[in-house]
């Protein structure tokens, strides 16, 4: 009875040295952690997405005031919350143009046939893995949603088999852009209305078997955008997003049908603020 006692009591003192040692590190060698992080937090959306290039809201905070990560990285971000967080972290920042993601095909189930039935994971990369997908088209979307499943906002759908951004719920988070084994989704500014929806290399005989709605490379567009707006790459007309332009019957004469114009419902300037060069 005396030896348990006695190992009891070692062992209940061996704990207590433990714990005041403990108590004693954590009084003199623990760091406190920066109040600012927390409030940062609370003014983050708290949409986890990623798109800043952390791995959530949290590290993205603590990247901002004890690393100095840029504070304009964070698209759900609105004005308010950027501008709220210029004076926070006592940086200057100006406000920068809302961007939504756009899908670069209009090859639905209609308009975009299939040459084989894929059996596999409802998943595009999968599905592009074998034998490059199941579409006629190498390049065009094929319609299986991983874009919509990893979109944190719902902005994505698939309508009649081709995936559709709805830019009023887009957050610009950029999750799609990455998740897409095409690279068919573009983020571009919220204000422009004219878009190539086809992302084809090939040939205009070529895109024509595989798609009714292709760009055949006919250069027409090019034409009639201003500036340079739209310009050739190979046999397909691309956008030049960075220049702001209109043409009112540029959809009207594209024999490719692949040219769309509409203006995105949520035209605001977003959550996002520039930091000049030479800030921190």
């Amino acid at each position: 009875m005396g030896a348990l006692v006695t190992t009891a009591s070692a062992i209940g003192g061996v704990g207590l040295v433990c714990a005041v040692a403990l108590a004693l590190a954590a009084r003199f060698l623990g760091v406190e952690e920066d109040q600012r992080i927390e409030e940062v937090v609370d003014l983050l959306p708290g949409a986890n997405c990623g798109g800043c290039g952390f791995a959530g809201c949290a590290d993205y905070a603590k990247a901002m005031v004890i690393e100095g990560a840029a504070i304009n990285l964070c698209a759900p971000c609105g004005a308010e919350t950027l501008q709220a967080l210029s004076e926070l972290l006592g940086r200057k920042a100006e406000a920068t143009e809302k961007e939504v993601a756009i899908v670069l095909c209009g090859g639905n189930a209609t308009s975009a046939p299939r040459r084989s039935a894929y059996n596999g994971v409802a998943d595009c990369a999968a599905a592009h893995a074998v034998g490059g997908g199941d579409k006629v088209c190498q390049y065009g979307c094929l319609g299986y949603g991983s874009c919509a499943r990893v979109c944190p906002s719902g902005a994505i759908e698939l309508v009649d088999g081709l995936a559709t951004v709805h830019p009023d719920l887009c957050i610009g988070c950029g999750a799609c852009v990455r998740t897409c084994p095409r690279h068919l989704i573009k983020m571009v500014p919220a204000t422009r209305v004219v878009h190539v929806l086809c992302s084809s290399r090939a040939k205009g005989p070529v895109v024509k078997k595989a798609c009714t709605v292709g760009c055949i490379g006919c250069s027409i567009c090019t034409k009639l955008a201003e500036d340079n707006a739209i310009r050739m790459e190979g046999p397909l007309a691309v956008v030049d997003y960075s220049k702001q332009f209109d043409h009112p019957e540029i959809a009207e004469k594209c024999p490719g049908h692949c040219i769309v114009r509409h203006q995105t419902p949520n035209t605001e300037h977003r959550a996002s603020l520039k930091e000049p060069a030479g800030t921190s």
